[in-house]
């Protein structure tokens, strides 16, 4: 399947391109693509290069969490949970440990951690697929529910609008918390739905009521402070956590009589490894998606939006923040780009400029993760997994418009 996605990408780029010229003398898309093809080969290396750091630092330190038990004392408090949702997995595999780090540090908000993580988990998963080639029911679930994870705490967000002056950057917490919800949901039905699995099942009940109940506090106490105080808090909140969580592996190996920094070189040895092994699927996915911005064609699609919408006598207020909603799936630094333009020629308190970054907290870049997470463990057939993220996304962009108006329409 993404063999032939990867293939329409291209093609539809290029006769996109080569139509403007044809029909209307813009030099300029033919020459952007091109331009882009190579930028975006060169940009791939340096993500894969960027990445080493910060891949070998959490590789090794979730070598020395695996070699004091600390992977597998977790993943067997999660296992009754997960093994309803991964029945292909070994009850308390220590998988199920590296996923619930993942999640926790995408939910944090911990971007620099969550890769790696990500990156580990997918790699434990890899270790119970029968077809090293093509991703298992577990993998396709897990990567889902990657890209559509719950962001409790979106700080990039509040900072960009701080610094494009809104009167108050956390005043999209809540339509963003809602809006993601609906996307990781989504996303979870629809793959449960496709492996048959059963929601309904006791165990999951219990989570989610208990997830539920911490949601609402959380929510509760961070709607009683300021705009400036949640920003801190939710800054501290994940430090202390990410501090927290070095310390107790770091003391609990140094009781158990780890040799940590030995263990530490062998994980980092192993990141840089991955690092490496990223870099073709990077340069392929990338590449792709360049082509496909730079061509037009995801402008024209918004173009074709507005027209729809205005002829069913719809409100097209919305259309102007929807680059951001379209970039987001395919490129984070790109949406990034988009949400400050946004903000800034329509002010971070207009509609538009709270819609956009409603967009930029509850979606997320599916594609590249879906490169970066199986390009990691070598899978070239995603089979349904790029689908079912990208329902996750649509969902949470009609969600996010809802919301949006709801809130501020």
């Amino acid at each position: 399947m993404l063999n032939r996605v990867w293939l329409v990408m291209i093609l539809a780029s290029i006769a996109t391109a080569l139509s403007q010229w044809l029909f209307f003398g813009d030099v300029s898309s033919v020459n952007g693509l091109v331009s882009a093809l190579f930028s975006s080969a060169e940009l791939a290396v340096e993500i894969a290069l960027g990445l080493i750091g910060v891949l070998c630092l959490w590789q090794g330190l979730f070598a020395i969490a695996e070699r004091c038990g600390a992977v597998d004392w977790l993943a067997k408090r999660v296992a009754p949970l997960f093994h309803v949702l991964m029945p292909g997995i070994p009850k308390g595999d220590q998988a199920f440990g590296s996923v619930t780090m993942n999640l926790a540090a995408n939910m944090l908000g911990l971007d620099n951690a969550a890769t790696p993580l990500g990156i580990k988990a997918m790699q434990d998963l890899q270790r119970h697929n029968k077809t090293p080639e093509v991703a298992s029911d577990a993998q396709i679930l897990f990567l889902v529910l990657n890209t559509s994870s719950v962001t409790l705490i979106p700080i990039t967000v509040f900072l960009y609008r701080a610094q494009q002056g809104a009167a108050s950057p956390a005043d999209v917490f809540l339509p963003i918390l809602l809006a993601t919800s609906a996307s990781t949901l989504a996303g979870l039905s629809m793959v449960a739905f496709i492996q048959r699995i059963n929601l309904w099942q006791r165990q999951l009940m219990v989570f989610f009521a208990i997830a539920g109940a911490v949601l609402f506090s959380l929510v509760a106490y961070l709607m009683q402070l300021s705009a400036d105080a949640i920003s801190s808090q939710s800054t501290l909140m994940a430090n202390l956590l990410l501090l927290g969580f070095i310390s107790v592996i770091l003391l609990l190996a140094h009781r158990r009589q780890v040799a940590v920094y030995d263990e530490f070189i062998v994980g980092a040895k192993q990141g840089f490894e991955t690092a490496v092994r990223l870099i073709p699927f990077l340069v392929a996915m990338l590449v792709a998606l360049a082509m496909l911005r730079e061509s037009g064609l995801l402008g024209a699609l918004v173009a074709g939006i507005a027209a729809v919408v205005a002829a069913l006598g719809g409100d097209t207020a919305f259309v102007d923040a929807m680059p951001v909603a379209f970039a987001k799936p395919f490129s984070g630094s790109a949406a990034r780009a988009l949400l400050i333009d946004t903000m800034h020629v329509h002010g971070a308190d207009s509609f538009v400029g709270r819609l956009a970054s409603i967009f930029q907290g509850s979606t997320e870049t599916t594609f590249y993760v879906l490169a970066v997470y199986f390009g990691a463990v070598g899978i070239r057939n995603s089979r349904y997994a790029l689908w079912c993220g990208l329902f996750a996304d649509v969902v949470g962009i009609i969600a996010a418009i809802f919301i949006g108006y709801w809130f501020y329409g």
